[in-house]
């Protein structure tokens, strides 16, 4: 029973593991272009599943891309190349991990800018509050005494 429990772990993590979408008639003969089409492909977004590369989805967009990778490289594109061809056809959007120049600086600046935005502001928030509470103003005697009476009665 226990010479059992290893093989049937291994069995259910390999079955466990995502399979890649590459289906075999995609992969190229040689074994060095099939290894950078992977790279880029890692890399590239699948413009309908969401969270996906396009190594990994099943939509028919992404079997599309990965052979428009694959016959780019074939022609002899390098890598910047071919991602460039299809930045430009897809837009920015496609990449997994978008660049950080142009427009884009402004979307990776404001998170951290709101943060420091949001810290300042509590700060700001908690030393005002602690300050009304220190200049509380002292109740006269006649204040003193009304407010004694009105527990009194309560």
């Amino acid at each position: 029973m226990r010479g059992m429990i290893f093989p049937a772990l291994l069995a259910l993590v390999v079955v466990s593991t995502p399979a890649l979408a590459v289906n075999p008639d995609e992969v190229l003969s040689d074994p060095v272009l099939e290894q950078r089409a992977r790279d880029i492909s890692a890399d590239l977004r699948c413009v309908v599943c969401r969270g996906e590369n396009i190594d990994e989805s099943n939509a028919a967009i992404a079997r599309d891309l990965r052979l428009l990778v694959r016959e780019r490289l074939v022609d002899g594109d390098s890598n910047d190349e071919v991602v460039d061809f299809i930045v430009e056809r897809y837009g920015e959007y496609v990449l997994m991990k978008p660049n950080t120049s142009g427009a884009n600086i402004l979307l990776w600046a404001a998170g951290p800018a709101l943060f420091l935005v949001a810290l300042i502001s509590g700060v700001v928030y908690l030393r005002r509050r602690s300050q009304a509470r220190d200049g509380a103003v002292a109740l006269s005697s006649d204040e003193e005494a009304r407010l004694k009476e009105l527990l009194k009665d309560g």
